[in-house]
């Protein structure tokens, strides 16, 4: 019954800042894992950043100390900041909700770093 909606996606130069939003159509209750996966053309789909119920955060070590995974007060919408952009963080970013038994995807939305 969730849906996940991304947005904020675009074109921006490196060293540039982007902010994705992820809504879900309600808020979101109990134990959850939410995360932000990335892909690239011709790559594998990358896991790039998790938030779970109690606010912990992991990072891929590639964006690690640039980008930020964080929730709103309301509980429905996850974000990812992402600053210091590089070329390599090029790709179509989805958002997943885990909520056991359930897993949700995104549509996913396309990030370009160029100049």
């Amino acid at each position: 019954q969730v849906q996940l909606v991304e947005s904020g996606g675009g074109l921006v130069q490196p060293g540039g800042s982007l902010r994705l939003s992820c809504a879900a159509s309600g808020s979101i209750f109990g134990t959850y894992i939410m995360s932000w996966h990335r892909q690239a053309p011709g790559k594998e789909r990358e896991l790039v950043a998790t938030i779970v119920t109690g606010g912990a955060t992991n990072y891929a070590d590639s964006v690690k100390g640039r980008f930020t995974i964080s929730r709103d007060n309301a509980g429905n919408t996850v974000y990812l900041q992402m600053n210091s952009l590089k070329p390599e963080d090029t790709a179509v970013y989805q958002c997943q909700l885990i909520k056991w038994p359930e897993t949700y995807w995104g549509q996913g939305t396309q990030v370009t770093v160029s100049s």
